[in-house]
């Protein structure tokens, strides 16, 4: 990645950086919500992303089609049903660094961690600890917890939570290093996040999934903030498993349909316990409704139901612009734009906030985290009222992300330029 520039506190310099920004013109293929009458200035993609303009044309193509041709739609249609999965297989390959047997979309994300679970969380007497962050998602501490007790572990002596050291608000890697060697004759699974959802940090999950390994145990990763966000290479860091939601950076709409990854060697591996579902089955038997579940050697065998079709199809037409754009262009873009964003927000000294996210760009996103000492809802009101959207989470967190697939520099000096007045 090349060096951010030296940036200025001017609207002309964030104008000016639009106009030399190749991937500006992909902002015309979302559509941003209007507040009080006139065009939102959009960071809340690290919640939900903004809708792609061309997802409703593959919503009533896919509603075209069944109107058509009812149930030989399946066969049909000009993408057939029975194999729309399929259509995702190299888009998220490409997306996590990943090959086409080890990846698929299905499901949503907390259902997706708990089927991966069943498969990856084998614990007995000797083995039965999971390692987590500290303030991990609610979701992913509820999976955990309950799939502890599924298995007769008490959560309190089972999980074990790397939470920051006083006075810090994110975690140092050699205190996980240190956490995974402690533990290691008793580590089951490592289970992080990518990025945590308040702090906005990016783990070494390359590190984390090798220290795993050396003590024997499981990496698994939450990869609900990091999927469209971060360049990652989960095969060629022999990640066990993975799982992530489209509907934030990756733009797919409300309950969005999920992901998962497995690595091949063990997708390929039938002794590899799965829970079994018709579309998990080999394909080519499937419609024979015969008993025996026979796994495909792929992570699809994770499947459990036929493809959510009218789901995936905003699923299709926001990674259609991903595989136009490309991982490495928004990974230089978003570098260069959270950058703008961190120097901008530096000279407010008058605001009673910090920034608790990461300066290095390494063990970041997009996503900035500005913890406030007093007024930090009365901020996150006055800039909702001034039409700018962002996040809010308690107890006194405003997060923003500027996505670099819609969000300008201009975006970013606007957000500026009303936290200055407040």
């Amino acid at each position: 990645m090349s060096t951010p520039l030296p940036y200025k506190t001017t609207r002309q310099f964030a104008r000016e950086m639009d106009d030399a920004d190749e991937l500006s013109a992909y902002r015309s293929e979302f559509s941003f919500p209007k507040l009080h009458g006139r065009q939102a200035v959009y960071f809340c993609g690290n919640s939900l992303g903004l809708q792609p303009k061309a997802a409703r044309t593959y919503l009533e193509e896919e509603l075209d089609d069944w109107a058509s041709y009812g149930v030989e739609g399946h066969f049909e249609a000009r993408r057939p049903w029975f194999s729309y999965h399929h259509f995702f297989t190299e888009s998220l390959a490409r997306l996590v660094g990943a090959n086409a047997k080890e990846v698929v979309a299905m499901n949503t994300l907390t259902v997706n961690l708990h089927l991966l679970m069943v498969s990856f969380y084998r614990p007995d007497k000797k083995r039965f600890t999971i390692i987590m962050e500290a303030g991990a998602f609610p979701s992913d501490m509820y999976a955990v917890e309950t799939q502890v007790r599924m298995h007769g572990f008490d959560p309190v002596e089972a999980i074990v939570e790397i939470a920051p050291r006083k006075g810090e608000h994110t975690l140092r890697m050699e205190d996980i290093e240190a956490c995974i060697r402690q533990h290691g004759k008793k580590l089951a699974l490592v289970l992080f996040g990518g990025v945590n959802y308040y702090t906005g940090q990016y783990f070494d999950l390359a590190r984390i999934t090798a220290l795993a390994h050396e003590a024997g145990a499981m990496a698994g990763f939450d990869l609900a903030h990091a999927a469209g966000n971060k360049v990652m290479h989960l095969h060629d860091w022999k990640v066990d498993f993975a799982c992530w939601c489209s509907y934030k950076y990756l733009n797919s709409g409300p309950g969005a349909v999920g992901g998962i990854f497995v690595h091949e060697r063990h997708a390929k591996d039938p002794n590899c316990f799965r829970l079994g579902g018709w579309w998990g089955h080999d394909e080519k038997t499937r419609f024979k409704m015969k008993k025996g579940f026979k796994p495909m050697r792929s992570a699809e065998s994770w499947q459990m139901s036929n493809a959510q079709v009218l789901n995936m199809a905003a699923h299709r037409a926001s990674l259609d612009l991903f595989d136009k754009v490309g991982m490495d262009r928004l990974a230089e873009k978003s570098l260069h734009l959270t950058a703008y964003a961190e120097f901008l927000l530096g000279q407010l000294k008058h605001l009673p906030f910090e920034i608790i996210t990461p300066q290095d760009p390494l063990q970041r996103g997009c996503q900035l985290s500005l913890l406030f000492k007093k007024q930090g809802r009365e901020t996150f009101e006055k800039l909702q009222k001034a039409g700018v959207v962002t996040d809010w989470r308690e107890p006194n967190v405003i997060r923003l992300a500027p996505v670099p697939l819609y969000n300008s520099y201009e975006d970013v000096y606007t957000l500026y330029e009303v936290l200055k007045k407040a």
